[in-house]
């Protein structure tokens, strides 16, 4: 099988850390574009559009086609059920419409492919058509599968990290505070937010690859495995107190973005953006209050997210 060669880190170990300037201007601009409100969308007006421009710029995806793959990610998220809802006729009607987003998405970065093959342009995707690696170039089928997965994974989860961290410190006054008493403690707190609400409840495509004895129960080697990311990232023997919002917690070594060969491969990017936004959000926001708590969230298994995030606030500061 053909193994990828993504034009990234570590080729290329520069390409994180130099989007810093682009990601402040970015929040910057989205908070100036808050002032004179008195209440916002954390997450349409915040959380989503800052991850979903820099992915495009990371990949080279035209910004102007963002609403087109925004609605097929959202078609195909609502089609993802593992419950008793499956039997349903209108969980059918909606696995049917997911299955054909995820077709029209697909298209999509098979013309992005060609666009590339035809002329090069800035990029991860260009330089995947275009560079070989170790084994050749990766053929379309493969390169066009991976950038639907760069280009989903590159922002879904980021808008969920950023808008459960909104809505976490706006429940937890003590900690806001903190955070913004010493804006430093925003990088232990990041990962402490990850913890605490998991983007990624579980990811269906882990199989044992021998039988697993746990607790008296053997796993025969081929079955599925959930692994439910969440339930760990609260397991008490693991952490102290695990249900409590510690943004100076030590050791604090959750499974948020997976670990071993699944650790997530865009990680380091998502920490960036995140630590920049949560930041500067508390920074810049005056006295925010959220508006409803729970706030309505998708109807998905295994991404976790609020759709909506209501926020009321007395200004932007400068």
């Amino acid at each position: 099988m053909m193994t990828p060669h993504f034009v990234g880190p570590p080729d290329a170990p520069g390409l994180i850390s130099d989007l810093e300037p682009e990601i402040r201007r970015l929040v910057d601009g989205l908070l100036d574009g808050m002032r004179g409100k008195t209440r916002i969308d954390a997450v349409d007006e915040f959380a989503y559009p800052l991850p979903v421009t820099v992915i495009c710029k990371v990949l080279g995806v035209p910004l102007e086609d963002e609403p087109r793959f925004h609605r097929w990610i959202e078609t195909a998220l609502d089609a993802w059920e593992y419950g008793p809802e499956t039997a349903s006729e209108e969980f059918r009607a909606r696995l049917a419409g997911g299955n054909q987003a995820v077709q029209e998405f697909g298209r999509f970065t098979a013309e992005l492919y060609d666009r590339y093959a035809r002329q090069p342009g800035p990029g991860m995707l260009s330089a995947m058509v275009n560079e070989d690696g170790p084994e050749g170039r990766m053929p379309k089928g493969l390169l066009t599968s991976n950038a639907l997965l760069l280009i989903f994974a590159g922002h879904e989860t980021t808008v969920n990290l950023i808008a459960h961290s909104v809505l976490t410190l706006l429940r937890h006054p003590d900690a806001l505070e903190n955070l913004r008493r010493r804006p430093e403690l925003i990088v232990s707190g990041v990962e402490e937010l990850l913890r605490f609400e998991s983007s990624v409840q579980f990811w269906p495509t882990r199989s044992a690859v021998e039988d697993i004895d746990i607790a008296g129960t053997t796993i025969p080697k081929g079955a599925p495995i959930f692994l439910a990311y969440g339930s760990a990232n609260r397991d008490p023997r693991q952490f102290t107190d695990p249900d409590e919002l510690d943004l100076e917690r030590r050791d604090n070594q959750h499974l948020g973005f997976g670990q071993g060969i699944h650790f997530c491969f865009g990680a380091p990017l998502a920490r960036l953006e995140v630590q920049n936004a949560v930041g500067e959000f508390v920074r810049r926001v005056e006295n925010p209050r959220l508006v409803e708590d729970p706030p309505p969230y998708r109807r998905n298994q295994i991404f976790r997210g609020p759709r909506h995030v209501l926020v009321d606030i007395d200004g932007i500061r400068d």
